[in-house]
This record gives C-alpha cells, structure tokens and sequence, in this order.
C-alpha cells in the first residue's frame, strides 16, 4: 500500500478516501505562534519580495507611485496585455501593496504603502550600479 504524507508542515492528515489519504491545511496561526519576532519579520520581508520578483511588478510599482492610474492607463504604459497587467495587478493587491477603488466600470489602482516605492527604486538603483 502507498503511503501519502502531508506535503507542508502545515498539513495533517484529515482522513481517507480509498487508497488515498485526504489532508487538510491548519491554520498558520499555529506555526506563528512557535517561531520568534525575528523569524515572523523575515517571512514578511520574504513574502513581500516575492510579491515583487516579477519586473512586470516593479514597473507596475514605479507607476503606481508617480500616481493612481487605471488598468488601461497601466496597459498602454507598460505595453502589456490586459490580462497580463490584471494578473500582476492581483498579486499586489494579495499581497496588500497596491488598492483598487472603483470607479463606474473602471478601476483605479493606486500604491498602499510608499515604503515599497522606496524599495523597488533603490532596487531599481543598485542593479544600474552594478559592474
């Protein structure tokens, strides 16, 4: 008989149906709880700069700080298909650096935290130094 294990941590097994066994994700509450301050800052940092890891979302960022702007401004800004700047626009809201407020039918995007700003431009910065 095959066994399965949890794929996370945070998984525990949950029962099973025929062969498989079914699993069911704990809250990370939990796992917060047993890890210091320190670490807990680290997994933010960490989760934030994945959020930006896509150079799609650095331009996205850099626009959005200069001033709010709608999807289509983005879109002909940034030369991007819709899709493709509403999928980058949906990681930063997930990610709680970017709000939506609507307006009508449209939506206007616009930067949460200036701090993230300040990052991508010194990122942005210290990659043109580089030898």
């Amino acid at each position: 008989m095959q066994k399965t294990y949890p794929q996370t941590e945070s998984q525990h097994k949950f029962g099973t149906i025929g062969r498989r066994a079914r699993y069911i994700s704990t809250s990370k509450c939990v796992y917060m709880n047993a890890v210091s301050v320190t670490t807990q800052g680290y997994e933010a940092a960490g989760e934030l700069l994945r959020a930006l890891a896509a150079p799609a979302r650095l331009a996205i960022v850099v626009r959005l700080a200069e001033r709010p702007c709608y999807v289509h401004e983005l879109v002909d800004q940034l030369e991007m298909s819709q899709p493709l700047v509403s999928q980058h626009l949906r990681v930063l809201r997930g990610a709680r650096l970017v709000g939506v407020e609507r307006q009508g039918r449209e939506a206007v995007y616009s930067l949460i935290d200036h701090h993230v700003a300040h990052i991508v431009a010194d990122a942005v910065n210290h990659a043109r130094e580089a030898p």
